[in-house]
């Protein structure tokens, strides 16, 4: 099962933290490495104020080892902000992406996967928070990036059309909304398969926006398959 594996994870990255800080001392990269990563699995596991702590540990010794201006700094402010994001912790969030977003774009310019996806998360957020101007200036950019660097056809490209057809929904522009929709499952069904949760979510998606619209029949027939494919994921879990 899932939680079989974050327990198994946890004992493994504790472990190794155990065994780095026994042997590097507390303050070397490789520790906070491993507070960074287990950190994450605290997260996934739900235990959000020791995933906080976590970071916040490997957070400083990047800092201190690394000033600022650092990738692995950027990627540990990305964990934390993914946590306040989950937790709703909104505010808190917002600061640390717009930071992950400067330092990308210093360290790998306008034209990197990396600082693609830093504009997605931003995007992301904003949407969430129903500032739908502001996540559209985000979503599409990362977007174009991703297009120019990656090409049509990217597991990122999949998930980039996702997010934008959600922010067309909640902006009441359905016909948009739809095509990426479409554009989208079709590239997680080739990347993932037909039996995959994101597959599932995305024919989700699509049905309420054919609920919303009162296509009632192609809604439910969309919800039918993508629940099919949730139990089954869940009989495999």
């Amino acid at each position: 099962s899932y939680t079989g594996r974050y327990e198994e994870s946890k004992i493994l990255n504790k472990q190794a933290l155990t065994l780095c800080q026994s042997l590097l001392g507390d303050n070397h990269p490789l520790v906070a490495v491993n507070f960074n990563n287990l950190a994450g699995v605290y997260s996934s596991m739900g235990y959000y104020a020791e995933s906080e702590k976590l970071y916040n540990q490997a957070l400083d010794i990047y800092k201190c080892l690394f000033g600022q201006n650092h990738q692995d700094v950027a990627t540990c402010l990305n964990g934390l902000a993914h946590l306040y994001f989950l937790t709703e912790r909104h505010t808190e969030a917002e600061p640390l992406l717009k930071q992950v977003v400067e330092i990308r774009k210093n360290l790998l310019g306008e034209e990197h996967p990396d600082f693609a996806q830093s504009l997605n998360n931003l995007g992301t957020l904003f949407y969430s928070q129903g500032r739908y101007d502001e996540a559209k200036t985000y979503l599409e950019q990362a977007f174009d990036i991703n297009k120019h660097l990656l090409g049509n056809d990217h597991p990122n490209i999949a998930d980039n059309l996702s997010n934008l057809a959600n922010l067309y929904f909640s902006l009441s522009q359905f016909s948009q909304s739809e095509q990426l929709y479409l554009q989208a499952l079709e590239l997680k069904k080739r990347f993932f398969g037909n039996n995959h949760p994101d597959v599932a979510l995305c024919l989700q998606n699509l049905g309420l926006l054919y609920q919303y619209q009162e296509y009632y029949s192609e809604a439910e027939s969309l919800y039918i398959q993508a629940w099919g494919i949730f139990l089954q994921v869940l009989r495999q879990d």
